[in-house]
């Protein structure tokens, strides 16, 4: 594996644990006491020296019980975002759906005008 990529994989890694930790308020010492590892080594996880094999990131997302697919993959501002995201999304599907039942009374209101001429012609 390239030694630039194992490295920036690691620093992601820690940024993310850092992110989750901060979000749970706790304290290095905290997670570090419950992965039964002394301060500065948890801080070499979270800082990317460390390089953390897949067993140790397991622990961890266990300890903030969260997948580890979600451990690697979070990202605290994507997070704030999407709140606000799916607030626009649901505000303009809601705007959608009323254009869509005006348009559906003017399709009725045709089809019967059409209706009264067809009879009127028959």
């Amino acid at each position: 594996m390239n030694q630039n990529f194992k490295t920036r994989s690691n620093q992601t890694a820690g940024k993310n644990i850092r992110a989750v930790r901060h979000q749970n308020n706790w304290s290095q010492e905290d997670v570090a006491n419950k992965l039964g590892i002394s301060i500065p080594a948890f801080s070499k996880i979270e800082t990317g020296i460390t390089d953390i094999n897949l067993s140790r990131l397991q622990q961890i997302a266990d300890i903030f019980e969260m997948s580890l697919v979600a451990l690697l993959s979070f990202d605290d501002e994507h997070t704030e975002y999407t709140s606000s995201d799916l607030t626009d999304a649901r505000k303009k599907l809601e705007e959608c759906e009323e254009e869509i039942v005006e348009l559906q009374r003017k399709v009725i209101g045709l089809y019967e005008e059409l209706r009264q001429r067809n009879s009127a012609l028959v």
